[in-house]
């Protein structure tokens, strides 16, 4: 799409239209000869002078399905509940119905305008080549108006823009992947998710983009809402016992909280994630144990002094005291990848990125777009 946009050079909407109602299976082969006759490099021609008022603005050729239908009354006198038929009967090809509309057309041709029979059928087989794959104008127009909209707001309020973009995906990771790889190439930082300063979607800060907390795999929208509304009530939390005592037993247990920690949400507790998976068990079973002694009415001096202020991130020896080494990078990224659907610490190729960069090479998802086998 870049390239037919840098082929056509569009200026106004009418061509972001037509960019859009071409780039499809079949009319994309006249994308060049249409960038050529826009550009003024080889002339317009018409199959017949009459289609000239109809496909002037698109360069004599047949973008629209309308296009065909208007062609159909002016050459062949067709009534526009006829010209549909006929649009319809072109578009699903069947030998019967087109051997009668052909006739229909030639008859037409010959009694409106002259048209001889041998030039009749010429333009008929035009018409039915275009038909096939004619989009409709009025939804070509809809997509180009909301493709001019989202292209100002890229450009005038790009963090904002790219955020909606990757809210609207929370489900779909391999979406939020392309959209987090757009942002990056557009200067902006996404940053990776945590339980002391995400929302539950993308959320905008200083040209960068907070992970929301939904997007991670095996973190429900429900979670989500009681951490979030923990935070708002105490503070942020101060560790993993904290975070597990502080939100209601039913938003939290070993699944979720293994996926907080494994996705870097938690890493405000400190940054060695094996060692605070290993803290898991034992801040859940507090956790029950303080809801238990609530349910009871019972609590303890510590509870009647209120939340604490939050303490200072902990270093790595602090986090892994109990010997537990960090997991190794691979295994980091791996975690990151499974649940948040791409590396946001690094990436497991960054050491080969230099030599990379001296091949042409492609994305799987590229690949789909790249020429030949």
């Amino acid at each position: 799409m870049c390239k037919a946009c840098i082929q056509i050079q569009p200026r106004v909407v009418e061509d972001i239209i037509a960019i859009g109602a071409l780039f499809r299976p079949g009319p994309m082969e006249f994308i060049p000869l249409y960038a050529r006759r826009k550009a003024g490099e080889v002339p317009t021609e018409y199959d017949h002078p009459l289609l000239e008022p109809i496909l002037k603005e698109t360069y004599g050729i047949m973008v629209y399905q309308e296009q065909v239908m208007q062609a159909a009354q002016i050459l062949a006198g067709y009534t526009l509940g006829g010209a549909d038929v006929l649009r319809r009967a072109m578009g699903k090809k069947k030998v019967e119905e087109m051997a009668k509309q052909r006739a229909i057309f030639v008859e037409g041709c010959a009694k409106k305008n002259s048209i001889p029979p041998e030039k009749a059928n010429q333009l008929f087989d035009v018409l039915d080549k275009f038909a096939g794959y004619g989009f409709n104008k009025a939804h070509a127009a809809c997509y180009g108006v909301i493709t001019c909209q989202t292209a100002w707001l890229k450009a005038r309020h790009p963090v904002e823009f790219m955020a909606a973009l990757l809210s609207n995906e929370l489900d779909n990771t391999d979406k939020i992947a392309l959209f987090v790889a757009e942002a990056r190439s557009m200067g902006i930082s996404v940053l990776a998710p945590s339980v002391n300063e995400s929302g539950s979607v993308f959320t905008v800060g200083e040209k960068s983009i907070r992970f929301g907390l939904s997007a991670i795999k095996n973190v429900g929208q429900a979670a989500v809402e009681l951490i979030i509304a923990a935070r708002e009530k105490d503070g942020p939390f101060r560790d993993l016992h904290d975070l597990c005592s502080r939100v209601e037993s039913r938003g939290m247990n070993k699944k979720l909280v293994e996926s907080l920690v494994k996705s870097g949400a938690c890493d405000d507790f400190g940054p060695n994630r094996a060692a605070l998976l290993t803290q898991i068990d034992g801040a859940l079973a507090q956790a029950s144990a303080k809801a238990r002694d609530r349910d009871a009415g019972q609590a303890s001096l510590l509870d009647l002094l209120g939340p604490m202020e939050p303490v200072t991130k902990k270093t790595n020896a602090q986090a892994g005291a109990n010997g537990v080494p960090d997991f190794s990078l691979r295994e980091r990224l791996g975690y990151e990848k499974e649940l948040l659907g791409f590396y946001i610490t690094g990436h497991p190729l960054d050491d080969y990125a230099i030599d990379l960069a001296a091949f042409q090479i492609h994305t799987v998802a590229q690949l789909k777009e790249t020429p030949g086998d």
